[in-house]
């Protein structure tokens, strides 16, 4: 049944990549309860995981004591769909310094495509400053565009 009304839920979480597989979880059933296919909630649940997992660990640092708040909200209307937000207490950074992986030297690394995989996944990605500090990520995937 489609939803008709937006709704958000909020959660706030120790930094410990301990909590991945559980945020992962209710990320994927929000959306799915929300009306995407598999397809999309598996594209959906892969950005969330790397925006969680960059605000654990270069946000915070792994810092006992930090927390990382997400937001999942489902929007009605011509742009119905989900809006995912991270937010970390670290010192923020500049996602266009973000090394490209796909150039050639990169290509082998074993880390350095979260942002990618949540610009390839998510039709709107926005990276800044969070309120009050640290990094905020917000991203976007509509079920239909007016």
């Amino acid at each position: 049944m489609p939803f008709t009304e937006p709704l958000v839920l909020r959660l706030e979480f120790p930094s410990s990549l301990h909590v991945l597989d559980t945020l992962q979880a209710a990320g994927e059933q929000w959306c799915r309860d929300a009306g995407f296919d598999d397809d999309a909630v598996y594209g959906i649940g892969v950005a969330f995981r790397e925006a969680v997992v960059n605000a654990i660990r270069h946000g915070n640092r792994e810092t006992p004591g930090k927390h990382v708040r997400a937001e999942l909200q489902r929007t009605v209307g011509a742009l119905r769909g989900v809006v995912l937000t991270v937010r970390d207490e670290g010192t923020g950074f500049d996602a266009d310094a973000v090394a490209d992986p796909l150039a050639p030297e990169n290509l082998l690394k074993g880390s350095g495509r979260g942002v990618f995989l949540m610009r390839s996944f998510m039709d709107d990605v926005v990276i800044g400053r969070g309120p009050g500090g640290g990094t905020e990520v917000r991203m976007s995937k509509f079920l239909s565009k007016g």
